[in-house]
């Protein structure tokens, strides 16, 4: 009964940690760009989740606008901000993430203050309970928006034209735009996508741990990147087996060992065990 109930937490963990990572991996495939504040937009999204529902009460609507004003916001981070950075050394861009995630984290420290707000909701999913076994209410909402997102992010990438952009472009964005892709438009959609996904994974650990702060994607921030080396950099499909594989691999071991390590910890050693054995990841390809 336990390991199913380990099984469990995998799944909801690694859901969260695939929600962050996919967005991550899909602007990192196009632009070869760590784009760290990718965790600033995933605190924005608790915090716009959390004031839109104060003012409209509904948990479903404060998540939509949340994710569609978060996905705007990243598209602006591109066109304003990356887009004149992207010549320069790979250096440079990640440097100027960095003070991107810093500053929006600064900023959100001056407007909401240094402290951790609550976030609960009420959801009409009952505690399904056999025994020690359960699922909470929330944890099915996270398993359920997570398969839903999945699901639908697969048929864009691969039944629709922006799919296909958005392949060209991560295999060679000057071949697409040769062949008629507009490049700067499916690049802006893929930081909308991503930061999309970023908003709806900081709205979804805001609720579950009923906690919302300035600092919460600070852990987050290096994460993601542990699930996008795991992965290999650039593959979506490689994120997603990754986060759930990082996920099993914190929950059973501390369940095996106790907490011998903090949690976090666990994460990087399995990152440096697979730079050692497998440096191009699970599905990565050597870079160009």
């Amino acid at each position: 009964m336990e390991f199913w109930q380990n099984s469990i937490n995998v799944l909801v963990l690694g859901s969260i940690y695939v929600l962050i990572a996919v967005g991550l991996s899909m602007i990192y495939g196009i632009l070869r760009v760590l784009h760290i504040a990718h965790a600033g937009i995933y605190t924005l999204g608790a915090f716009l989740s959390l004031s839109i529902m104060e003012v409209t009460g509904n948990f479903w609507i404060a998540l939509i606008l949340s994710a569609i004003i978060s996905g705007f916001l990243g598209a602006l981070m591109y066109r304003y901000v990356y887009k004149f950075v992207l010549k320069e050394e790979r250096i440079v861009p990640l440097i100027v993430s960095v003070g991107l995630f810093i500053t929006m984290q600064d900023l959100y420290r001056i407007i909401y203050g240094p402290y951790k707000y609550p976030f609960s909701i009420s959801i009409p999913i009952p505690y399904i309970r056999a025994g020690n076994f359960y699922i909470s209410p929330l944890q099915m909402l996270i398993l359920i928006i997570t398969g839903i997102i999945l699901i639908g992010l697969y048929f864009v990438l691969n039944k629709t034209r922006i799919g296909v952009g958005l392949k060209a472009c991560a295999n060679d964005s000057q071949m697409a735009a040769a062949v008629g892709v507009n490049t700067k438009l499916t690049i802006a959609l893929a930081f909308f996508m991503g930061s999309a996904l970023a908003a709806v994974a900081g709205t979804l650990v805001g609720v579950y741990d009923n906690s919302v702060y300035p600092t919460m994607g600070s852990t987050v921030s290096y994460k993601a990147f542990v699930v996008v080396v795991l992965g290999g950099f650039g593959s979506l499909k490689g994120s997603v087996i990754a986060g759930f594989l990082l996920a099993a691999a914190e929950v059973f071991l501390v369940a095996w060992k106790g907490f011998f390590l903090p949690r976090d910890a666990i994460g990087f050693l399995v990152m440096i065990l697979f730079l050692i054995f497998l440096p191009n990841g699970l599905f990565g390809r050597k870079e160009r």
